[in-house]
Formats: structure tokens, sequence, C-alpha cells
């Protein structure tokens, strides 16, 4: 048997992967060969005949509510995502608070998913047009199961905890530069404040929550998955589509020309509270509250990463933070 090789950043608690190694191998019927940590609660598990994905949850609700969600998901017609199964194991697999289901493994594509290529953002927007019409189908059934969407309340909140981390957070970015992007963050935020109904008016459907490149996975034949659903919430998909609009804006070079070639964001384009919502910084407010949280700024590629997201993007979104308060006077 291999030993635990931890994948990427697992907070590099080596003790607690060896102890779930073992917990695995005492509870699996099959021969459990290798563990590889791909997230702190995300296990890649070989055993001798097959390879699962084992994702712990901090209830077994949300354990149950996940594997509910996918297989709605997929009677429903979206086979795009990954399926849970029962795990061959002598119990529920629970260990030091988690709850561990076992998901199908994905064999992945040599050729990843990435919002660099023009390709990829379009099918990854078609993908989630389709989530969202087939979740319309029985979004009625999950009111009572899942949150409703509170995109206003949840930035509040982020831009708070970043402006009560601001004494630390000064010793990384300097003026005018931190002032200017608290400023990008108010003035977004009153826009959006004053056209607060605008976030209700489309028709509700179950929201992502989380439309990162790396939730999107393409299967080892060329297959899109939409993935992880922990985020899951009920809305209207404008909340889903800002987000994707936010991700891709860098790779776009923050052009509303290039944004609004594709489809889905050519009508938003012309909605003042969604054109407030592009000013929002909402992704550097939540990688330094991240950031501050975990206590990782001695990871000296996480923090260069979170400069190049804040500084080295400066210039590039103050110009489009300007285009926008223009076409918005």
């Amino acid at each position: 048997m291999k030993a635990v090789k931890p994948l990427g950043n697992t907070h590099g608690d080596d003790a607690y992967y060896d102890r779930l190694f073992s917990y695995f191998q005492s509870q699996l019927y099959e021969t459990v060969i290798e563990m590889i940590p791909l997230q702190r609660s995300v296990i890649l598990l070989k055993t001798k005949n097959n390879l699962y994905v084992m994702k712990g949850y901090k209830s077994n609700r949300r354990l149950k509510l996940q594997e509910a969600f996918t297989a709605t998901l997929r009677k429903e017609g979206f086979s795009n995502t990954y399926i849970f199964f029962e795990p061959p194991a002598k119990e529920q697999l629970f260990f030091e608070g988690s709850y561990f289901g076992c998901i199908k493994y994905i064999s992945p594509n040599k050729s990843a998913f990435t919002f660099h290529t023009q390709k990829d953002r379009r099918e990854g927007l078609d993908l989630l047009k389709q989530f969202h019409h087939t979740t319309t189908l029985f979004e009625a059934r999950y009111r009572r199961l899942l949150p409703k969407a509170d995109l206003i309340g949840k930035w509040k909140d982020r831009q708070t905890v970043f402006l009560n981390n601001l004494p630390f957070l000064k010793y990384f970015i300097n003026e005018p530069f931190i002032s200017e992007i608290i400023s990008w963050g108010k003035w977004s935020m009153k826009g959006m404040s004053a056209d607060e109904q605008y976030f209700e008016k489309e028709p509700h459907v179950i929201l992502h929550g989380d439309v990162a490149h790396h939730n999107f996975l393409r299967d080892r034949k060329g297959k899109l998955y939409l993935i992880d659903f922990d985020l899951i919430s009920i809305g209207p998909p404008v909340l889903d589509y800002v987000q994707y609009a936010n991700r891709i804006l860098p790779y776009i070079d923050w052009s509303l020309n290039k944004l609004g070639s594709y489809k889905p964001f050519k009508s938003y384009l012309h909605d003042k509270a969604f054109l407030y919502a592009l000013a929002y910084p909402a992704d550097i407010f939540r990688e330094w509250n991240r950031l501050v949280r975990e206590q990782s700024y001695t990871d000296e590629h996480k923090l260069k990463q979170i400069m190049d997201l804040s500084i080295g993007q400066f210039y590039s979104r103050k110009k489009f933070v300007k285009q926008l308060k223009s076409i918005l006077r």
C-alpha cells in the first residue's frame, strides 16, 4: 500500500490524512491502495479495483441533500454532473466531524476546462443555461430545503469583513490602491441597493452559486460536467450570470463589448443594476478575507495570486469601472 500523497494545498495536516487513510482502510470492504487529498474535504481514493471521490460534509443532512439534488438533476434530464452511490463500506462513513459521501470518479480530459479560451467560456455558459432550465422543473420542491439567494446581503457582509481587515491588509496593499478598490465596492453597492428589486424580477431557479472554472470538469471523452453544489440556493438566473461575468472579465480584457458578444449577457448589459454589479470587486474582497481567515499569508504562491488580482489588474479594472460610470451617468 502506498502512503498518503497530498495534492496541492491541503493545509499541511499530514497527521489528519494519515488517520483518515487508516479509517478508510478499516471501513471499506475493498483494499485501499492510495489516498490523494484534492481539497481538505475531497479525497481521491484508489482501491484494488476502483477509483472513488470521497467528499466530506459537516452534517448528515447536507450530505443527504446533495445526494438527493444530484439524483433529481439527473432524473429531470441533466446528465452533466456526478453520481453519488452507496460506498462499499461497513457503515456510514463518519470521521472526525465529517460525513463522507461516495462519488463516481470522472476521468478528466488532458485539456482542462479554462476561462482562458472562448470555446470553453461559451460552453460553460451553455451548460449553466441548461442547468437553470432543468432546475425550473423542480425548484418549487426545494424551496423549503435551500436558502434564498441574497447577493446584496452577501456582498455587504464580505465588504464589512474586508474593511475590518484593513489594519492588516495595509501591510500588503498601499495607497491609493486600497482606497480606490474600496470606493468601487461602495459605488457599486449603492447602485445595486437603489434597484434591489431588479434581482428578484426573473422567475426563480436553483442557482449553482460558485461558477468558478474548477467547478466545470471535462471528462476523457470531452463531455463537460458541472460539479460541486455546496452553495446552491433559490433565486433568479441573473445572480449566477453576474458571477460568471466577473469570473471571465479578466480573460476578455475587461471589455463590455466582448462580454456582450456572449448571448446571455446581451440583454443584461442594458440593465443598470447589472452594470453596477459588474463593478463590485467581489473577488478581491473574497480572496483577501480568505487569506486572513486561513492565515495563509506566508504562502508565497497564494499571496502572489492575490496581489496580481488586486494590483496586477488594477489599472485595467479602473478603466473598466470608469467606463461603467460613464454609461450609468
